[in-house]
């Protein structure tokens, strides 16, 4: 009978195996996961993403910023639990197509005003709860083949550290604990939306200071490829584009049928082409998202009612099942 047992195990495990397949999702778990830029196409561990297939070279993405959330302002909240609940359903975002997550070293929107939610001291040195907490995450995508878009500010957060100088101490301490991890699956995002009014910070509201910023994290670790993501429009400042390694850009207030133009607009720098985050649901999103990815574009979810406030859930495709079966549709083979 053990032997039997096992012979139906292997049975199950090839057939699985065979069905994640089409989305070029292996479950084994890997030691080190690499991210990389070739002819403007991206490639994890030395390989196109998504070969074959009409996303053959993109990175489609999550925003998952609050997997890493705390609020010392408040009570009768379990970080840990938090990031663990995510950590465990990274295989099925991944099995879905899903090759890259956005987490940010000071979260994102939790719903409500007044979260005091970031890796950084005031001096900008870093918190070591908060890292070990992202280094999970972190380590958790690496063993199955993701990547990480690693965001360092945020507004409303931004505010917690003193001064400008404290920023870009902050940027470079972040820059160097990539390295002192050792990690090669991480893409650094300077700042979420640079151009928001919830930045206070001079040097993090302007093109010319996340000019600056990219060029310092870049000489910071010359292997790291560093970019910043502007507002819902999808536009970038051409400035910031030249200076980045890949163009971010976010489609929240982008209407479906304006895609193509966005993305027509950037491709002139020659650059791969990035949304990392849209909030659009449901049909919307799944059509969003194909415009994207027809237009040569990588494409990012953010589903914030159920993954970014708070109480954060974290479903896999049950977040949207209409969204999450049509990219597995688009990054595998079904399509063709």
């Amino acid at each position: 009978m053990r032997y039997r047992a096992m012979a139906c195990w292997i049975i199950l495990s090839v057939i699985f195996m065979e069905g994640c397949a089409g989305s070029d999702f292996r479950m084994e778990k890997t030691t080190q996961t690499t991210i990389a830029i070739q002819d403007g196409q991206w490639l994890l561990n030395g390989a196109l993403t998504y070969p074959g297939t009409p996303a053959q070279g993109l990175l489609m993405n999550v925003r998952m910023v609050n997997s890493t959330f705390e609020d010392r302002n408040k009570t009768g909240w379990d970080p840990q639990e938090n990031t663990r609940l995510f950590i465990q359903t990274i295989p099925d975002y991944a099995a879905q197509g899903v090759r890259a997550f956005t987490l940010n070293l000071q979260g994102g929107m939790p719903g409500y005003e007044g979260a005091v939610n970031s890796a950084f001291n005031p001096d900008g040195s870093l918190r070591q709860d908060y890292m070990n907490r992202m280094k999970k995450v972190i380590e958790a995508c690496n063993r199955f083949g993701c990547a990480v878009i690693l965001g360092c500010f945020y507004q409303r957060q931004d505010q917690i550290l003193r001064d400008e100088d404290a920023v870009r101490r902050a940027l470079v301490n972040a820059v160097q604990w990539i390295q002192k991890q050792g990690f090669k699956n991480i893409v650094l995002e300077i700042a979420n939306e640079f151009n928001h009014g919830g930045f206070d910070h001079a040097v993090l509201k302007s093109p010319r200071g996340q000019v600056e910023l990219i060029r310092l994290a870049q000489q910071t670790a010359p292997e790291l490829l560093v970019s910043t993501s502007g507002l819902g429009d999808g536009k970038m400042p051409g400035s910031v584009a030249e200076a980045a390694d890949f163009i971010l850009i976010h489609f929240n207030g982008t209407p479906v049928d304006k895609i193509p133009e966005r993305i027509g607009v950037l491709k002139k720098f020659g650059k791969p082409i990035v949304c990392n985050e849209d909030d659009k649901i449901g049909e919307q999103a799944a059509q969003a998202m194909e415009a994207s990815v027809h237009n040569g574009a990588s494409w990012g979810y953010m589903n914030k009612e159920v993954n970014q406030y708070r109480p954060f859930e974290f479903q896999g495709p049950q977040d949207d099942p209409i969204l999450y079966g049509r990219l597995k549709k688009i990054t595998s083979m079904e399509e063709i």
